[in-house]
């Protein structure tokens, strides 16, 4: 989707605003090469309010607060197309779709994952398998609890504590390996290092006896992670209003019409008058027509000034 967009960033650069499933992004109509790009995973806040634009005065605005580094950032639009409300509201709709589907991709920790000792799933999440007595060794004495594969995520709780739990995507997963520890041999799973500090760059190791058991449970989340890998569940369910058929669908055969096109005006041939006549010497005499304000050549016997005007169907 795209618009034409002013900018009060920009000096109140007249522009043009695209949006995608996973940023907004502004460029200058002048001068393409002055753009703006902000994706969703920086925005703290997106609204629409009253402003003041040096080109349409008081009008609606898409204000966007973000923050970068430690550093907060606020943008502001107007929409220079007058009656098109639905642009920003579509806006704030695909963003709210991509803050309502972080649970597909992000790493998450202590969540309000687990209700009556029950997983919340997720919109099109199935569990394949609960195991239990699945040891999580993030502390030295480490904390029994149960795990939880589905085709999204891989999530783990401790039986005493709900809320120590946490949250992995396959998206996330960097790595998923058995590997030795202090504890014996463990599913150790790592996430990516992404700028989000909630997810970055974790090492967590759980141990199941016996062996046999972790060697199946990592060979399920292992299958699990590359069917996921190659069809993706991202939370987002959309469907197409306005579906094309195909061109041999609504192509039509030519049928020529059964019909008949009568006219029974009595045909007067203009042309005749001027036909050249065989028998004539001379010129007619010429006459003054006070219609046309002309000397005319006197015209035959039936025929009229207006008869010659006629322009008659075949």
């Amino acid at each position: 989707m795209s618009a034409s967009i002013f900018h009060s960033g920009n000096n109140g650069e007249r522009g043009k605003l695209m949006v995608t499933n996973l940023r907004v992004i502004w460029h200058s109509k002048t001068l393409p090469k002055i753009n703006l790009s902000v994706g969703f995973n920086c925005v703290i806040n997106l609204s629409t309010r009253s402003a003041e634009s040096k080109l349409r005065g008081t009008t609606e605005a898409l204000y966007i607060l973000t923050r970068c580094n430690n550093t907060r950032f606020e943008f502001i639009f107007t929409n220079l197309v007058p009656d098109t409300p639905r642009l920003f509201t579509s806006v704030i709709a695909v963003f709210r779709a991509y803050e309502t589907s972080r649970m597909y991709r992000d790493l998450k920790l202590r969540g309000a994952l687990i209700a009556n000792k029950t997983l919340k799933l997720l919109p099109l999440e199935e569990v394949y398998d609960k195991v239990n007595g699945v040891w999580n060794l993030s502390s030295d004495q480490g904390n029994l609890g149960t795990f939880y594969i589905t085709n999204v995520r891989v999530v783990w709780h401790a039986n005493l504590n709900e809320t120590f739990n946490v949250s992995i995507p396959y998206i996330q997963m960097k790595a998923i390996k058995i590997r030795p520890s202090k504890f014996g041999t463990a599913l150790v799973i790592e996430s990516l290092k992404t700028n989000n500090s909630q997810a970055g760059g974790y090492v967590l190791g759980f141990r199941l006896d016996p062996i046999e058991k972790l060697n199946e449970v990592f060979q399920q989340i292992h299958s699990l992670y590359k069917v996921y890998s190659a069809n993706p569940i991202f939370g987002i369910q959309y469907q197409t209003e306005d579906k094309l058929e195909p061109l041999e669908q609504v192509t039509v055969q030519y049928q020529e019409d059964d019909i008949e096109i009568t006219d029974d005006t009595p045909a007067s041939d203009a042309f005749v008058a001027y036909f050249a006549d065989g028998n004539k010497q001379s010129d007619n005499e010429p006459v003054f027509n006070e219609k046309l304000g002309l000397a005319v050549e006197k015209l035959k016997d039936g025929f009229t000034i207006e008869s010659l005007w006629e322009i008659t169907g075949i």
